[in-house]
């Protein structure tokens, strides 16, 4: 199971607001995005990212921006966890409300791809100290936001092991981290 998320120089994930237009997406970032997704065998989101793809991925707007992406984002089985969220609209959405870990968990030991947490800052750093998380995949923007919303904010001290690096042209920068607990 991984974490991709992306987050600007100064470790925010989101800016003010929840603003999300500061981020560098590109050609080579929707390649990298394409095959990332045909990685997954399943999305898992925090209520709040599951939101904000679930009105954008399915709709007309999705579809147009990137046809690839949204065709896998909308075919490949999700995971939304929330204590919140009744049921979910988003077709091949499953709802997990409690007992998230050993769900997760349960699900990772089926065979199969894997099982990807897309954006989802709170939901990963809840998993941290959890040893679900075999990779963390951080894209940094070249940006400074100077605020916004903490890349890992309550997830305490987490020691992390590199695993590579990798540099676009449009200056972004993805780090693999391997999480040890």
């Amino acid at each position: 199971m991984f974490s991709f998320m992306i987050t600007s120089a100064d470790g925010y994930h989101a800016g003010p607001g929840q603003a999300l237009d500061w981020q560098t997406v590109d050609e080579e970032f929707s390649q990298f995005a394409r095959a990332q997704l045909r990685e997954a065998g399943t999305l898992v989101f925090g209520r709040v990212t599951y939101e904000l793809m679930a009105a954008f991925w399915p709709t007309p707007a999705g579809q147009q921006s990137d046809p690839d992406v949204a065709k896998a984002m909308n075919a490949t089985p999700k995971i939304v966890i929330s204590r919140t969220l009744a049921q979910a609209g988003w077709a091949g959405t499953q709802v997990i409300s409690h007992h998230a870990e050993e769900e997760l968990a349960r699900l990772k030991q089926q065979p199969g791809k894997d099982i990807v947490i897309a954006g989802s800052s709170t939901l990963t750093a809840g998993l941290l100290h959890t040893g679900l998380l075999d990779e963390l995949r951080i894209m940094v923007n070249p940006v400074i936001l100077g605020q916004g919303r903490s890349l890992f904010g309550g997830a305490g001290k987490t020691s992390l092991k590199l695993l590579k690096t990798r540099q676009f042209t449009s200056g972004n920068v993805l780090l693999h981290y391997q999480p040890i607990t």
